[in-house]
């Protein structure tokens, strides 16, 4: 018999006029950091919320019309709506930041924000981990600062992968393809009102790109699809799944992003005054914006280099060079060949504009780089270390003084603090506690909290997250087959009805520098500790491996071994699944947060952050955001080993510190209960750790950072660079050429005998003779650096005498300097003395990378 064909028909249900506003709710994506929006919803069919992935436009399409008519007639479920449509309007319409306003930016400025994915929330799957997370919460918190900001990414029809782990700990990457029809985005506009268009030009073809839209609060953010029937098959895929394919995928991906993006917004009449580049992959975006400068302002390359330079930020989140992206010589010139002739190229000067002392492929580090004047890590020791490993941007200027510097990457508190804790907080520290979070001073309240609350609302939370965590262990097992007694094994430890076991949490991306099974180096001294049957705890594990990450996949099966042996059943849990959904449960459910990665691949991290403000404690090597977050009371700390030794070495030694602190104190502290059914000096722990981590790991002080140290620094220069036709642009460009000539010839003697010793209150004067090679007197800078240590580790903390022209040249051209100074200082002082090239309207002192010492 002929089988029948099935077709499919979407019935969509008609949302009563009085829950009309549902659609509005439904397509701002507000609700990703709005709980009350999103239980508005639930409400409605948890089982259809659950189904639909927590889409709110999704469910919309699918839940039962009665239930709309119900509600409609529901007074409790009307009440709960209006609340929720107040504060959504009260969101909307609050004026902008005074901050803002106060710190310079004017109608006319627009910050664009370029990054290959944004985690805004689990129903937008356009992210894989913590740059997207990160990019979320950037966008986050300008939307509650009212910035003018609007997002440029890519829209995936396959974000990151979906995991199940199988019954021998393999991890299984299943993709599914998104339904735009269900997601948070509607077509971008033009003018006229007609959907937006723009394209790209590839080897022998034009690739098509439709540009969408969605609503972040008071932001937009503009994606790139190129899934179009005007497109060939491959094309079609570039913006098909998340940091999919090969290297032809990744460069047609990033070129989409880069010279896309940028085109996006012009098809859309948009004019950013100030662009940022989150992380290399956006960095092509520089060469478009040099080609539209040339050919629409009649700029030569220089002039247009620097125009566009001054006004662009670039963060890098890449601890290692290996990390960052690049591309051979002959993928550089199938893509771009086309293009030299645009932007005043040949083949070797553009692929100059990607070189790297490590690298002779292009890399978008170095691009991303040398089109901008602003960059920074995301923490106080990845800025370290990227000025190191950048150090050959500017090769004579030491790591310490360059142009890289860093800001500590923050966490969006509204997403990620639990509404249970931000009702404590209203109401012992007073209903001004959010507008005032990056107040230190505020956060002393939490002292105030009794320690009986404190304790019950974290329990609360640990229920919660407890629940999550058996009802996918149990999925899990159940899928493989596992017995019911073995999986009442599993679950012994995280039962709900007995939350008083001290429980550990190990959840982020499994790469190998992040060191997942570091707990199991020594398993007989873990046994040791685990074995305690008045003081049991319990390790929980969750995490996504890259596809092609097999060392990563290995650490999987590794910790799903050590969950099986009958040592460890039940210690030990492995729950797969990792998403936003689960991390928002276990941040602010544990009671400790493991991190130990290999010193200093930390670029920053983030979990911790998300696990601190719930009243978690951090047990963390001293790396990324908690180097600079540890005060020796609000956590524990595993000091890195020596980075001389081997990997393994210092891996043993850390495990062993990590063995010593559970054993000795973490544990003890936590079953310190005493009459009062809780530890008093737990308790005292986290309140401090919270205390000291939501005022400064928050997004809003991280925004606020990048508004002081970047965007308005920015925004000055684009309008200083852009006066008088841009005449300030090309100053800029031939004075650098003319340096750039000189520079080889440039050298520096001292004049005068040395002297060895004065007494406290004498003068000294210093005289140097600098042959300058063509530049004049105002085109350097002749200091001297003077205190206790100037060596180069030292150079930020010496006092620092300019030299003066003394007017005067010497038979041999050379140019005079002096300087009179009085030593503020007595005991045994060093001093150095350096020149180098010095213009007014520089972004940096150092950019030009050039400096001579005596």
């Amino acid at each position: 018999m002929k089988k029948s064909t099935a077709y499919y028909l979407q019935v969509r249900p008609k949302i009563p006029e009085r829950l009309a506003r549902l659609e509005v709710l439904a397509n701002n994506l507000w609700y990703g950091w709005d709980i009350p929006t999103r239980r508005l919803f639930a409400r409605l069919h948890p089982g259809l919320w659950n189904a639909t992935g927590h889409s709110p436009k999704a469910f919309l399409k699918r839940v039962d019309e009665k239930i709309l008519l119900d509600a409609a007639a529901d007074e409790v479920f009307i009440g709960n709506f209006n609340r929720v449509l107040a504060d959504y309007d009260t969101y909307h319409n609050a004026p902008p930041a005074n901050s803002c306003q106060r710190d310079g930016l004017c109608s006319e400025d627009l910050i664009a924000y370029f990054c290959a994915e944004f985690g805004l929330h689990e129903s937008f799957p356009i992210y894989s981990g913590g740059l997207g997370i990160l990019a979320g919460d950037h966008c986050k918190a300008a939307s509650d600062l009212r910035l003018p900001f609007i997002g440029v990414g890519l829209l995936y029809r396959q974000g990151y992968f979906q995991q199940t782990i199988d019954g021998d700990g393999n991890q299984i990457a299943t993709n599914r393809d998104s339904s735009f029809d269900d997601l948070p985005v509607t077509p971008a506009l033009r003018a006229d009102g007609s959907e937006a268009y723009t394209s790209v030009d590839f080897p022998g073809r034009t690739v098509h790109i439709k540009i969408w839209q969605a609503q972040v609060g008071n932001i937009r953010l503009y994606l790139m699809d190129t899934d179009l029937e005007i497109n060939n098959e491959h094309d079609r895929d570039i913006t098909h799944r998340l940091y999919g394919g090969d290297k032809v995928m990744r460069i047609e991906q990033e070129i989409v992003l880069g010279i896309g993006g940028v085109r996006a917004l012009q098809e859309l009449g948009l004019k950013p005054t100030v662009w940022h580049i989150n992380e290399g992959h956006a960095a092509f975006m520089i060469l478009e914006r040099i080609r539209q400068s040339i050919g629409e302002v009649g700029f030569d390359f220089e002039t247009a280099l620097e125009s566009e330079a001054a006004n662009t930020i670039f963060t890098t989140h890449t601890p290692v060079p290996a990390g960052h992206d690049h591309f051979d010589d002959g993928m550089i010139r199938a893509y771009f060949e086309h293009y030299y002739q645009a932007i005043q190229l040949n083949h070797d000067r553009f692929m100059a504009l990607g070189r790297s002392a490590e690298c002779s492929d292009f890399n978008m580090t170095a691009l991303a780089l040398r089109g901008s004047r602003f960059h920074n890590g995301v923490s106080r020791i990845h800025g370290a270390v990227s000025s190191r490993i950048c150090g050959d941007m500017w090769p004579e200027v030491e790591p310490q003084e360059n142009p890289m510097t860093y800001v500590t990457n923050g966490v969006h508190a509204p997403t990620f603090l639990s509404t249970e804790w931000a009702e404590v907080f209203e109401r012992y520290l007073g209903s001004e506690w959010n507008a005032r979070m990056t107040d230190p001073n505020i956060w002393n309240g939490i002292t105030d909290i009794p320690d009986h609350a404190f304790w019950s609302v974290h329990q609360t939370l640990k229920v919660k997250m407890l629940n999550m965590v058996r009802d996918r262990i149990r999925a899990q097992h159940l899928r493989n087959h596992a017995s019911e007694a073995h999986l009442d094994r599993m679950l012994k430890y995280v039962n709900p009805e007995n939350p008083n076991v001290l429980t550990v949490g190990f959840a982020r991306r499994f790469a190998t520098y992040k060191r997942a099974t570091m707990l199991f180096a020594h398993l007989d001294w873990l046994r040791e500790i685990l074995h305690n049957p008045e003081r049991p705890v319990v390790f929980i594990f969750a995490g996504k491996a890259h596809p092609a990450d097999v060392p990563g996949q290995d650490l999987i099966r590794r910790i799903s071994e050590i969950s099986h042996m009958h040592e460890f059943a039940g210690k030990v849990l492995l729950v797969e699944g990792y998403d936003l959904s689960l991390s928002r449960k276990l941040v602010a459910g544990v009671d400790v947060w493991l991190n130990n990665p290999l010193y200093p691949l930390e670029a920053s991290g983030t979990s911790g952050m998300k696990a601190g403000m719930n009243g978690s404690i951090n047990l963390s090597v001293l790396d990324g955001w908690w180097g600079e977050s540890y005060d020796g009371k609000n956590g524990w700390a595993i000091k890195p080993a020596s980075e001389s030794l081997s990997e393994e070495v210092r891996t043993r030694e850390e495990s062993r510190t990590l063995y010593e602190l559970l054993q000795d104190q973490v544990i003890p502290l936590y079953y310190d209960y005493g009459k009062m059914g809780f530890s008093p000096n737990w308790v005292k722990m986290a309140k401090h750790s919270m205390a000291t981590i939501i005022p400064r790991f928050n997004s809003k002080r991280m925004v606020g950072e990048y508004l002081e140290k970047c965007y308005l620094p920015a925004s000055r220069q684009h309008t200083i660079y852009g006066m008088n036709g841009s005449e300030n642009a090309r100053r800029v460009a031939e004075w650098k050429s003319c340096v750039k000539t000189a520079w080889p010839g440039v050298s520096i003697r001292l004049t005068d005998s040395i002297k060895t010793e004065i007494r406290y209150g004498d003068s000294l004067r210093f005289q140097v003779a600098i042959s300058l090679n063509g530049l004049g007197q105002d085109d350097v800078i002749v200091e001297m650096l003077m205190g206790f240590n100037t060596k180069k580790d030292q150079l930020t903390s010496a006092r620092h005498y300019r030299f003066t022209p003394a007017g005067i040249r010497t038979e041999a051209g050379e140019e005079l300097f002096f300087v009179e100074l009085q030593p503020e200082q007595c005991g045994n002082l060093e001093y150095r003395i350096r020149v180098y090239p010095h213009h007014p309207l520089l972004t940096h002192p150092f950019e030009m990378g050039m400096m001579r010492w005596l």
